[in-house]
């Protein structure tokens, strides 16, 4: 069975000042959302997940990424992006990490955008109104720190009990007044080669 979605939410920022200046290039974070019933409830503990992911993630990932993309203007238009899930509180958190940790999912978004990182990510349990947070890194870019960003926003009504929230998010910029450098420059000064920065 495809996921059952109860609602869905768009999320929409604009950062225009930061720290009382005003920002060169605003910033605009976009977190597409799902509300969708746990497809594991009542079934008590279940070893395989997998076919439950199939029927759900693939759904999933096609429509949160549309929603982006829409409200982005196009995949070139994404610098930023990110997953998550919160699952409610009769869920485990592997419920939540099976339907966000699959290619199946994630793989829309990647190739929308163009993208050649990897999707950075928040599971979590928790009951409605929950924090829902979407770590964000650029696109192309795993050591770029201006792109180090966290959406944080909830939906009033959810995760009920047995639901699952489930989001991308997506920024169009950087952090204003971003000054802090990138990775590479740290990996230098600590005298690590920067041809395999991902060993540190």
């Amino acid at each position: 069975m495809p996921a059952e979605i109860r609602k869905t939410q768009l999320f929409i920022e604009d950062t225009l000042i930061e720290g009382g200046k005003v920002a060169e290039t605003p910033l605009k974070m976009i977190a597409a959302i799902a509300v969708i019933k746990n497809p594991w409830a009542g079934q008590g503990f279940v070893e395989d997940l997998k076919p439950g992911i199939m029927d759900c993630a693939p759904g999933l990932g096609e429509l949160l990424t549309k929603m982006v993309l829409d409200a982005a203007g196009g995949g070139d238009m994404v610098e930023g992006y990110g997953k998550s899930a919160i699952v409610g509180v009769n869920g485990e958190v592997e419920h939540a990490s099976g339907l966000i940790h699959t290619l199946r999912f994630g793989n829309h978004f990647r190739e929308a955008v163009g993208a050649k990182s990897y999707l950075s990510f928040c599971n979590t349990r928790g009951p409605a109104n929950a924090p829902l947070y979407i770590p964000l890194m650029d696109k192309n870019d795993g050591g770029k720190r201006s792109h180090y960003l966290t959406i944080q926003t909830s939906v009033a009504d959810a995760p009920g009990p047995d639901e699952i929230v489930i989001a991308l998010g997506a920024s169009i910029g950087g952090r204003p007044h971003h000054r802090i450098g990138d990775r590479y420059q740290d990996l230098k000064d600590l005298g690590h080669d920067l041809d395999n920065p991902a060993a540190v």
